[in-house]
């Protein structure tokens, strides 16, 4: 009987010359792409312009891959502080090594301000990203699935995820194949965005409860994800810091999505932004 199992691929960098193409960078981008345009889709339907998300969106992105990058060396300082390291590679985001958590914090405080500028609601605006962001952070776990990194426990199940020797973690070389937990999370990301979808369309979702939905919901696959992982990460008293962030985050998360059911009862504003002044000709304006 053959054994089932799922193949990694054996390659996650491409040349173009002497440019690399690392898979790992094609996902984020992919992901990006998706997102924005669910995003621009939804927000167009509430009566908001491509201009304005534009230009609150490519703030959020371009902070949002700063906050992760962030994230990850804060959390993680001894891969380039450590004896031995070399400290500028904490620069080298190509390698890899983005959090999720310093991604949409730093994404969101650029987003509240660039809404500010454009006196646009802050909650709308997070609402319609929210089943967006979740399809972006699914694409961009395809990325470890190539870097063969990130993956769980041993195990025999037959959608287990064969790992090449070079990427086994030390002690756990006897083992071929391993729990696909960059599959499980792009799985339940997906499964999430469906979820707000069908959720806004049977309750009053609005006034930032869907983006406190979205919270609930990543956190508390994520906290089951992390539990399954075996890479190498700080942990207290036995547990990952990214499942304390899992935790506080979720239990945050909650907290948020009652207050906004008790106190801001109902779908957001139409259209999420003002109407512009009309733009009258200068000899129009003369006649006038």
């Amino acid at each position: 009987m053959t054994e089932l199992f799922i193949p990694s691929p054996s390659v996650g960098v491409w040349y173009l010359g002497p440019i690399p193409i690392r898979a790992y960078a094609l996902s984020i981008i992919a992901g990006i792409v998706l997102g924005w345009w669910i995003t621009a889709r939804r927000w167009r339907a509430r009566g908001g312009t491509s201009e304005t998300l534009d230009g609150i969106l490519v703030w959020a992105v371009l902070a949002g891959i700063i906050g992760a990058r962030i994230y990850h060396v804060a959390t993680d300082p001894e891969l380039y502080f450590a004896p031995g390291r070399t400290w500028y590679r904490m620069f080298y985001i190509w390698e890899g090594g983005l959090g999720i958590w310093g991604a949409v914090a730093a994404g969101a405080l650029a987003a509240w301000w660039r809404c500010r500028k454009a006196k646009v609601s802050f909650s709308a605006l997070a609402d319609v990203v929210a089943p967006g962001l979740l399809v972006a952070q699914a694409m961009g776990r395809v990325g470890n699935y190539f870097n063969q990194e990130l993956y769980g426990r041993p195990t025999t199940l037959p959608w287990g995820l064969e790992i090449d020797m070079a990427h086994r973690i030390s002690g756990y070389e006897q083992y071929a194949t391993y729990q696909p937990t960059f599959l499980y999370e792009l799985l339940w990301c997906l499964l999430g965005a469906g979820v707000l979808v069908v959720v806004e369309r049977l309750v009053p979702m609005g006034r930032g409860k869907l983006f406190a939905a979205y919270i609930v919901w990543y956190t508390l696959g994520r906290f089951w994800v992390e539990g399954l992982r075996i890479d190498t990460a700080n942990r207290f008293d036995g547990l990952r810091l990214n499942s304390y962030t899992s935790l506080i985050v979720f239990a945050a998360g909650v907290v948020l999505l009652v207050y906004l059911f008790v106190t801001r009862p109902g779908h957001s504003p139409s259209p999420v932004e003002p109407p512009r002044e009309p733009v009258i000709a200068a000899d129009e304006a003369d006649e006038r």
